[in-house]
């Protein structure tokens, strides 16, 4: 419980930093597509720090189940894979890159399919 409420808390301080620095740090440094490229991997890295969050309060308050670990750790994963590789292309351009995204893409989805079978089961 408490270290996914830490992990979804830094995730959420970060993607605030994150953010700033793109508006701020890389406007007028890469073209206005990569600052977009920035925004949408800022925007889900603060979604799933959310989840993340919401894991860690669930652990509290319900019996602890694979179904919500396994939900966090991928939430994880995928701002690791899906964020991180946006903040990677940004700022090298290395289009190759991009097809990293779509594996933290997968890993936000099966994360959010867990937890829907954590709450159906536990709650």
């Amino acid at each position: 419980m408490k270290l996914f409420i830490i992990i979804g808390a830094v995730n959420a301080f970060l993607a605030v930093a994150l953010g700033a620095f793109g508006a701020h740090g890389l406007e007028g440094k890469v073209p206005a597509k990569y600052l977009e490229t920035w925004q949408t991997g800022v925007t889900y890295q603060m979604f799933h720090a959310v989840g993340i969050l919401i894991i860690g309060i669930l652990l509290g308050n319900i019996p602890a189940t694979s179904l919500l670990s396994w939900s966090g750790w991928l939430m994880l994963i995928g701002i690791i894979l899906f964020s991180g590789s946006l903040y990677v292309l940004t700022l090298t351009q290395i289009s190759v890159l991009g097809a990293i995204t779509p594996l933290g893409g997968v890993s936000f989805l099966v994360a959010w399919v867990l937890l829907i079978i954590a709450a159906v089961r536990y709650m």
